[in-house]
């Protein structure tokens, strides 16, 4: 298999592909001998980096519910065995178990992968690797691939050492951290008269359900598409996707639950909501998280991605007395800016973007959506106690504005070299306008606090494609236009930045 194949696979800092025919223009590239390739390049990856021999190692392989896992996760096992290691087949598994089956007493694997391809359709797959530093880097990925390349794929027809029902050991691990949460045991059953309704999506989460809620007595009827389907025949299991929401909103209000929680497939995301039906994503559940740690870590630092919106740095500062660090996008950025701070002695509880990925310092910077509901639940459960609603946390976040996100294609050969120079001339032009630039990772953001508009925009670059994405917010739609306005004037005389999508 040729180096150009194998790279094609990287996708930041796991692997993605296409693994199965069936959508019309997308052709499998993910395949057995992919994935038995890298396998073993994984494990050579793995001696230099524990230095140990492979029949030392211990590797642990799970997979999320779609069609195309078993015979991957077998593959790879082929190719991780091989080598002398030793390979425990985890089977049904989320992307945080297998994190956290490195640290449980049960397992301390030296090294595990996730088959997962998270929201993405039934068709693709990848992996997600681990080791005892948490998820591998872009530059681990670019080497265990590079590594593959040079390999020959090795066949064994009894791949796995043993079988071990990883989610049921992390199911309890999470069911003791609520417990712990609200000072009781399963037996006094915690969550009795809280209603919760969980949407899976037909992924990998609906065991939170039967093996947490139910045990700790919530009421979970009306909790819907809990059983593994890979070809997820309701609905995409993403948070962010209209139709998924939609489908937890109408499921919580009409089964009058107190809380609504859905989880993407591998579960390391998850968004929620109110009783009312209100969607918490993006600032809110950012805000809402912030709020549940506020009392713990005071004056601590929130760091997020570089579209968050100025209400939420209202509400973190003014209202929390908290620090917000508006970081890059891309939830491996906003953690390790996270785990740094903290390595810098600056207290930082929490990492999240706005896709819902969020990783706390006190859960080994782990993206873990199962993890942010236990603490999400716990606090529901304190705040029933006292009368309160969850939602009473985030009562005083300013109302989202009006949104917008423009994508400008970018024309030129280097599109990168290109458009650095966009910013660069953009950021010039805010300045000699004596527009306010804050502090800012990524792209130019100008905030907008005058009688002309209230409100922000962010020009930044694309990491992989010829695109330069605009987000606006106003206050008011008469807001949003005075920022648009503002933008055209800044952004012309580009001939090879199509920008016309702002005049519709």
């Amino acid at each position: 298999m040729s180096e150009l194949n194998l790279m094609k696979l990287q996708n930041g800092s796991d692997v993605r592909g296409i693994a199965i025919e069936g959508v019309e223009g997308e052709h499998v590239n993910l395949t057995d001998k992919a994935a038995n390739l890298i396998g073993q390049a994984f494990v050579l990856w793995l001696e230099k980096k524990c230095g140990k021999k492979a029949n030392e190692l211990k590797i642990g392989i799970g997979r999320d519910a779609r069609i195309t896992g078993e015979k991957l996760a077998l593959a790879a096992a082929e190719g991780i065995s091989s080598t002398g290691a030793k390979v425990v087949n985890c089977g049904l598994a989320t992307t945080p178990a297998m994190f956290m089956s490195i640290v449980f007493d049960q397992t301390k694997f030296d090294g595990s992968l996730m088959i997962t391809a998270s929201h993405l359709p039934f068709n693709r797959n990848g992996i997600k690797f681990f080791n005892v530093d948490g998820g591998l880097e872009h530059e681990d990925i670019e080497e265990i691939l590079k590594t593959a390349q040079n390999l020959t794929p090795q066949k064994n027809s009894s791949p796995f050492a043993e079988n071990f029902d990883l989610l049921s050991i992390y199911a309890e691990h999470l069911k003791q951290t609520i417990c712990k949460e609200l000072n009781s045991t399963e037996s006094e059953k915690p969550l009795a008269g809280l209603k919760i309704v969980v949407d899976a999506g037909n992924g990998d989460a609906g065991f939170f359900v039967d093996k947490i809620l139910i045990p700790l007595g919530a009421n979970t009827e009306g909790s819907e598409f809990l059983e593994p389907d890979g070809m997820f025949p309701n609905h995409i299991p993403n948070p962010e996707n209209k139709q998924a929401m939609q489908a937890i909103q109408k499921a919580t209000v009409q089964n009058k639950a107190d809380l609504g929680l859905i989880f993407d497939t591998d579960v390391d995301r998850m968004s929620a909501v109110f009783h009312t039906g209100e969607e918490v994503n993006r600032d809110s559940i950012i805000a809402l998280f912030s709020a549940i740690l506020a009392p713990d870590f005071p004056g601590s630092t929130i760091v997020t991605d570089s579209v968050t919106s100025d209400r939420l740095t209202f509400f973190l500062e003014k209202k929390l007395g908290l620090k917000h660090l508006r970081y890059m996008r891309g939830y491996k950025n906003v953690i390790d800016k996270c785990r740094e701070l903290n390595e810098k002695g600056i207290v930082s509880p929490l990492a999240m973007e706005t896709s819902g990925h969020g990783a706390l310092k006190d859960n080994y910077y782990l993206d873990d959506g199962a993890f942010l509901a236990v603490k999400l639940i716990s606090s529901l459960a304190k705040a029933s106690k006292e009368n309160k609603k969850i939602e009473s946390f985030i009562s005083e976040l300013p109302p989202a504005g009006i949104e917008a996100e423009c994508r400008f294609k970018i024309k030129a050969e280097d599109f990168k070299q290109y458009g650095k120079k966009v910013l660069e001339e953009f950021k010039s032009r805010a300045i000699k306008n004596k527009l306010n630039l804050p502090e800012n990772f990524e792209g130019v953001r100008i905030s907008f606090h005058d009688k002309n508009a209230e409100g922000w925009l962010l020009l930044r670059l694309s990491l992989h494609d010829p695109v330069m994405p605009l987000n606006i917010e106003g206050k008011t739609q008469k807001d949003k236009d005075a920022i648009v306005k503002t933008a055209k004037e800044l952004l012309s005389g580009f001939e090879l930045l199509d920008t016309t999508v702002l005049d519709n």
